[in-house]
């Protein structure tokens, strides 16, 4: 068993004297996947109350949630328009504070059977809700209300720069920030005030809407702490160019650039977000204010916090703002750009952020990861994320790592709200290389496009690829064979040479760390299907890793339940394609309604499993 004692002796030491070094495990949700009975058209903050219990029920002490921020209306959690701000879709008007519902029953019946509960959130509910919030308000009185008017005064250092954005930007056709007369632009102090004057109603309306989401989501932390449930929040990095963040702290921001991440293995022209990149040194300056401050409020909800894109600390990909977009991150650079500086840039903001929060920080600290990451995390007693498919040994054929070789200060997990999910991963990705990758390379090495294609037949089962994914041919049984099918020098292909080694025979490589013989192999998934025993296996596996912590998307722990299992294998449960704008990202809902969930056999076969591996 591994001693975690050291952490005692990390600069985050208090904060795991706080919650407890132990062995957890936990659950991740985006909240608009699950719902309840009581919830129209996307699921609302009380829900999670029965995902908390549910928590309790199987053994887990961590529910982590996506981002809760208001997305505008791009719905994407990770380009909010505030960092600060809940997203309004998100709330339960039947739970509404200080408020006579009676003259509204029809009003909310109408609004749930408008937006029943479909395989896809419809989206357009948000401004339904808006809509009928507006109505609400208006005949509510707010006046006397001790607990809004205190929320109000101590969250005025986000609050009216937020709501100030949301009706400005209502007023001008939603269009962005910088497109807004010189005054609003560019925030004429003289001008602002006399337009928050003559527009007070809807100031204080949005004003309203965040002390309902404050409430709501500030009794769901209470909950959680009954229930001894640590609830972990998501912090984005980054911001969306049009949000109030930008808007009103536009000296912070290097706007003629847009952040993103470098070409890889994944992603063969990289990836460009649109968000701008931080200006350090004036962020420095303010000592980290914009950044301890998100925090600050956070602290309201969360017991632990999870640091999206952690290695954008030491340094950015960043890319001109003019350069086309169909290039994607190709022609970017890092910021900044000398190695020397990136351990000291990254450290500083992570220890102003440790110094000024209660909260317990976690690293996603995956991508192109600096060398100096892993020694950073390691000094401060921060996790970082171990995914199994993404863990192998280069030395040793690259064999998946076994249970006791993932680092102990680490969140092991199967997937991420950013990949395939385990079916998704086993049926159409495992023993593939990426279609465009793959061209991209051979068009560097000025092979002509007749060629590629012609390679390609030799190298992979073209019919049995998909989703831009090539499957090896089983006769490429080793490298001599591929560099003699592509014609070219062992050193002209090294990188292809890699691919192949990463991924090469991969099933097979997979089923050898799980443990188990060729017989109970062949029963599991020989006809094609995966077998909710087979799922068993891989929860034990992942369970069972020296990682600290083990937090599982929802979808993979129901996929116990053969049922479930069946329908994830019908119809993809993904949450997102990153770098890839389309009308399926973050739009997944569960079969299943939160009370059926409570009341599934395999709650039992999930508390076996966490208590099992000691967690």
């Amino acid at each position: 068993m591994v001693d975690y004692s050291f952490l005692r002796n990390t600069i985050t030491a208090d904060k795991w004297e706080k919650t407890g070094i132990r062995r957890r495990s936990g659950i991740a949700v985006p909240l608009f996947s699950i719902w309840s009975k009581k919830s129209i058209g996307i699921g609302e903050i009380p829900d999670l109350k029965l995902v908390i219990r549910w928590a309790s029920e199987t053994g887990n002490t961590i529910v982590q949630l996506l981002p809760l921020n208001d997305t505008g209306f791009d719905y994407a959690p990770y380009n909010s328009v505030s960092s600060f701000a809940l997203d309004p879709m998100y709330i339960a008007i039947q739970s509404l504070k200080e408020v006579n519902l009676s003259p509204f029953k029809k009003d909310i019946r109408d609004l749930r059977l408008k937006f029943p509960v479909n395989a896809k959130v419809d989206y357009s509910v948000k401004q339904e809700k808006i809509n009928l919030l507006w109505k609400i308000y208006r005949r509510s009185y707010i006046k006397g209300i001790r607990k809004f008017e205190r929320f109000v005064e101590e969250n005025s250092y986000w609050l009216e720069d937020y709501s100030a954005y949301k009706v400005l930007k209502h007023l001008n056709g939603n269009s962005t920030w910088e497109e807004w007369e010189d005054g609003y632009r560019y925030k004429d102090l003289n001008k602002l005030t006399g337009f928050v004057k003559l527009h007070k109603e809807k100031i204080y309306f949005n004003y309203w809407i965040q002390w309902q989401l404050f409430e709501q989501l500030k009794s769901v932390k209470n909950y959680a702490a009954e229930k001894s449930i640590l609830l972990m929040g998501d912090i984005p990095y980054l911001t969306s160019r049009d949000s109030a963040d930008v808007w009103s702290r536009t000296g912070y921001f290097e706007m003629g650039l847009e952040s993103g991440a470098p070409p890889d293995v994944y992603f063969a022209k990289g990836q460009r977000w649109g968000m701008p990149p931080y200006n350090r040194e004036a962020i420095k300056k303010d000592g980290y204010r914009y950044f301890t401050d998100k925090l600050k409020y956070a602290e309201n909800f969360y017991d632990m916090y999870r640091i999206d894109h952690f290695v954008g600390f030491f340094r950015l990909w960043v890319i001109d703002k003019n350069e086309p977009e169909e290039s994607a991150g190709l022609n970017g650079r890092f910021s900044p750009s000398e190695e020397y500086k990136w351990e000291e840039t990254g450290t500083d903001l992570l220890k102003a952020m440790v110094e000024n929060s209660s909260m317990m920080p976690s690293a996603e600290d995956l991508g192109t990861v600096p060398e100096c990451s892993g020694k950073v995390l390691w000094e401060f007693g921060v996790t970082g994320m171990d995914v199994q498919r993404w863990l192998k040994d280069r030395n040793n054929d690259c064999m998946f790592l076994d249970k006791d070789k993932f680092r102990w200060l680490s969140i092991s997990t199967i997937s991420t709200h950013d990949s395939s999910l385990l079916i998704d991963w086993w049926h159409h990705e495992i023993g593939t290389i990426d279609g465009l990758l793959f061209n991209r390379l051979m068009k560097e090495k000025g092979v002509p496009e007749n060629e590629i294609i012609e390679i390609k037949k030799s190298l992979f089962n073209t019919d049995k690829s998909s989703y831009n994914r090539l499957l090896w041919k089983d006769d490429v049984k080793d490298s001599n064979i591929l560099i003699d099918r592509l014609k070219l020098t062992p050193e002209k292909c090294h990188d292809i040479i890699e691919l192949y080694r990463e991924s090469f025979n991969e099933k097979e490589k997979f089923i050898s760390i799980l443990k188990i013989n060729r017989e109970q192999t062949q029963k599991e998934y020989g006809n094609g299907t995966i077998s909710s025993d087979f799922v068993r296996t891989i929860l034990d596996f992942i369970s069972g890793t020296s990682s600290i912590f083990n937090i599982l998307l929802i979808q993979e722990w129901l996929c116990l339940d053969e049922h479930f299992l069946r329908k994830v294998e019908e119809r993809s449960y993904r949450i997102n394609f990153p770098g890839i704008v389309n009308d399926q990202n973050w739009t997944t809902v569960l079969p299943l309604g939160l009370e059926n969930i409570l009341e599934l056999s395999i709650n039992k076969d999930i508390a076996g499993i966490i208590s099992g591996s000691g967690r």
